[in-house]
């Protein structure tokens, strides 16, 4: 069953899991601000194909002109098909071509008016830094809240069984998903679970070559395709490891090699706010909840390695006396 999933998936790269069908989803959360708009293109430009690359490059180029075109005057000025570009505004995040006319309008307007440049989709350089905390916290909310409304329970307690009576659990990330990665390790160990985290990528397939049945692996990726996660994980996947992805996109090629699929939201980005920021905020939401239901469900023997881990380093703790 896993090398005929594997040979159905490996014949296109863009391939979606089995029950889906379709273009890519658009993210579940609200239509990214304007001035949101040319790093949201930066970010899904991997995912698009040629013709939607060249609307989302226009608009993102030239708000003004193409918020004064109707979407089959846009479809002309790029060499695309209506259709094409009704597309790229939803990858984009918008539920048409009419709301994505309207972030262009918004945009030329602001670039016309010098109003201060954003730092973040709602944060600009000379924001004083009571709003920074204020307006960073609201996203932050918002983040988790969408996190947890899209969570997929099902898989997570299937992940969370895995990981209960796992053998060995080995967790990959690259970057800011790597950091996670240790966090999610260090949590494992600390209630008496054998768990690895690897950031270098010869290293993690080496490991994963060993995984067997009764092993888990996780991959930690936000994009969904970063090869250096992808890679260990297809390995441990085709050895028997029962698998799970913590991504963002869960029609991308990460997926392919997942028994269990847990998404995080997909949050608005910009220049100084990058995916790494808002993805690691909710992948340690996903992280919290396998943690917690791992312990849940082995709480005789989670709660005493528990403590024995805070007595050991608990003198390290401790005032120092003079």
């Amino acid at each position: 069953m896993r090398n005929h999933l594997k040979e159905t998936f490996s014949s296109s790269p863009a391939t979606r899991p089995p029950g889906s069908g379709g273009p890519p989803a658009a993210p579940q959360a609200g239509p990214p601000a304007p001035a949101a708009l040319a790093a949201k293109v930066r970010t899904l430009g991997p995912s698009m194909t040629r013709s939607m690359h060249r609307v989302a490059e226009a608009v993102a180029g030239d708000p003004a002109g193409c918020a004064a075109l109707t979407v089959t005057g846009l479809a002309e000025r790029t060499g695309t098909s209506e259709a094409t570009v009704v597309r790229t505004a939803r990858l984009l995040g918008y539920p048409g071509y009419r709301d994505l006319r309207l972030a262009l309008a918004g945009l030329a307007a602001q670039q016309q008016s010098g109003a201060a440049p954003a730092v973040t989709a709602d944060i600009a350089v000379d924001d004083p830094l009571s709003s920074v905390v204020a307006k960073l916290a609201q996203e932050e909310q918002q983040c988790l809240a969408d996190t947890a409304a899209g969570l997929d329970t099902t898989q997570l307690e299937a992940a969370v069984s895995a990981l209960t009576t796992a053998r060995r659990i080995d967790v990959y990330g690259i970057g800011a998903s790597n950091l996670v990665a240790q966090d999610l390790v260090q949590k494992l160990l600390r209630i008496g679970l054998i768990a690895h985290a690897h950031a270098d990528p010869h290293l993690a397939v080496t490991n994963a070559v060993q995984l067997r049945s009764g092993d888990v692996a996780i991959a930690i990726t936000h994009s969904g395709r970063t090869t250096d996660v992808i890679e260990p994980l297809r390995v441990a996947f085709d050895h028997g490891a029962t698998t799970v992805a913590i991504t963002g996109r869960p029609d991308a090629d990460v997926a392919q090699y997942a028994d269990h699929v847990l998404t995080t939201s997909t949050a608005r980005e910009s220049e100084l706010r990058p995916a790494a920021m808002s993805s690691r905020t909710s992948q340690l939401l996903v992280v919290d909840c396998l943690f917690i239901g791992v312990a849940q469900r082995t709480y005789d023997a989670a709660a005493p390695a528990l403590s024995a881990s805070y007595e050991a380093l608990a003198h390290r703790h401790s005032p120092r006396r003079r």
